[in-house]
């Protein structure tokens, strides 16, 4: 009986400290490996889509926000109500939601917001997106009223994006550097060059999470990122850069691999403003100069849909256009004779960090010295990317993807860092802005592209696909980007 009464003792007691031990309890913290780090956290001042993919749905929220398959749903705001004459948008906001600082989120938090984006000295990149805005009215702590100055379709889709998330006056000057929002989660430290921590906010309004804490690993070396991933240092990988390496997750039950769709039209960007490419025929030349499979193999090892506008093609109002700037080398060589350079040109190609510009840019490169312009090329970080080219417009050609979503209204801005100025186009956007009809609407929307594809404003390359890699017990990930995110707020590790 005493050897009896002794196993039990000690059943009971390895029991009770297996309960105790992290290997039988739940995994509340998860590694997510970013290929760039974000220049800062502060979505609402900065272009850099590795601020959202790190702060939207996550640290910051908007009065809408996009899902995981890109359908517009409510957020901070619960419900609205639109005027007959769709010119004034009632929103009656959640209850019980604080910001991480504790203090409480009101209509005044909204106004402040939405009047800092849309002001004379506002430094938002899409500031465009609040342009029809005329006023926005307090009606009471829990209701605001915005009035814009004509009807505008898209106004619900805008107050979505990342750069329409609301701030509170109070936390406004750190932003930058120490987020502070309504979201699920609150920023908690950032290791410059390494990592961003989040944890869970015990004191947030909606659904709980089920993470406790969540770091964002920056890794930008694809052969780094493939031994993280591996070796366990990261359990998921969103937008995973060593494509290559894809084959050999998908054998392995560790990982799952997740294939989807990204908002990015990835495209070789000419400065329109500059010469030679202020000259529609160069820039048809270097448009049929560029082999698009070409580069979606070599660059991404088979992974990416051809474009040929700037245009999802996954959307329902996309229109395939490949066929018009179609690799022709000999048509290319004739288009830069015409334009009087027969000889060619030299220019300088400047590339950022991620894989599929520097892989893209090696071969494009290539493609062009075929017809006699040769490209230099400059690796550029992302700080440098977005001081020098976006901001500065200073380059005559790079790579990029653009992964905002439906973002095609950029080439109606004289001042974004393409340089294209185009009445026509600027009057196919006005009309969209002031059209609710479906069809209409997709009726503009076709002709937006076909006018870009006309102008030959860039030479469009690929969609960006979304290859994921993860730890295969992780539940919750976004299979699409619709919008840049990586939200968190419905991941968990399964038994």
């Amino acid at each position: 009986m005493n050897s009896l009464m002794k196993l039990m003792t000690t059943a009971a007691i390895l029991v009770a400290t297996s309960a105790l031990t992290p290997a039988f309890a739940a995994n509340t913290a998860i590694t997510v490996g970013m290929v760039l780090e974000p220049p800062n956290l502060d979505p609402t001042s900065g272009a850099a889509a590795a601020i959202r993919e790190v702060t939207y749905a996550n640290i910051f929220q908007g009065l809408t926000r996009f899902d995981a398959n890109g359908a517009i749903v409510p957020d901070l705001a619960k419900s609205w109500d639109i005027s007959a004459d769709g010119l004034t948008y009632t929103f009656h906001l959640a209850s019980g939601v604080k910001f991480h600082d504790g203090t409480p989120f009101s209509a005044d938090d909204v106004k402040f917001s939405l009047d800092r984006a849309r002001a004379p000295d506002s430094t938002n990149a899409q500031k465009g997106l609040f342009a029809d805005i005329a006023s926005v009215d307090v009606v009471d702590a829990a209701t605001v009223k915005v009035t814009l100055k004509k009807p505008n379709g898209n106004f619900l889709f805008n107050m979505a994006w990342g750069d329409a998330v609301i701030l509170s006056p109070k936390s406004i000057v750190t932003e930058a550097t120490n987020p502070v929002g309504t979201g699920p989660f609150k920023f908690v430290n950032w290791v410059k060059g390494d990592r961003v921590e989040l944890a869970k906010f015990d004191g947030y309004w909606g659904t709980p999470v089920k993470l406790d804490k969540v770091t964002f690993k920056f890794i930008s070396d694809p052969s780094a990122a493939f031994a993280a991933v591996m070796a366990g240092d990261v359990d998921a990988f969103p937008l995973f850069p060593a494509v290559e390496t894809l084959e050999q997750f998908k054998a392995d039950p560790r990982f799952a691999v997740i294939a989807g769709n990204t908002e990015g039209e990835t495209l070789l960007a000419m400065n329109n403003g500059k010469k030679p490419f202020d000259n529609i025929k160069v820039r048809e030349a270097v448009a049929h100069a560029v082999n698009r499979k070409e580069i979606i193999d070599g660059a991404m090892f088979g992974y990416g849909t051809p474009i040929g506008t700037h245009f999802a093609p996954h959307n329902p109002d996309y229109v395939d256009l490949t066929a018009q700037s179609n690799y022709d080398p000999e048509k290319s060589k004739a288009l830069l004779k015409e334009a009087g350079y027969p000889d060619g040109f030299t220019v300088s190609l400047k590339l950022p960090p991620p894989p599929y510009a520097r892989r893209g840019g090696e071969i494009i490169a290539a493609q062009l010295a075929k017809v006699g312009i040769k490209a230099e090329i400059t690796n550029v970080e992302w700080a440098q990317w977005l001081e020098q080219v976006f901001k500065g417009k200073e380059y005559d050609l790079t790579i990029v993807s653009h992964t905002e979503p439906m973002d095609i209204d950029i080439y109606g801005r004289d001042n974004y860092y393409f340089n294209y100025k185009s009445d026509a186009f600027k009057k196919i956007m006005t009309d969209l802005s002031g059209t609710t009809d479906p069809a209409k609407r997709s009726e503009l929307l076709k002709a937006a592209q076909k006018q870009i594809a006309d102008d030959y404003v860039n030479a469009f390359l690929f969609e960006l696909p979304k290859l994921g890699v993860a730890n295969a017990k992780i539940v919750g990930l976004w299979k699409n980007q619709p919008t840049p995110s990586n939200d968190m707020s419905e991941v968990y590790w399964k038994d």
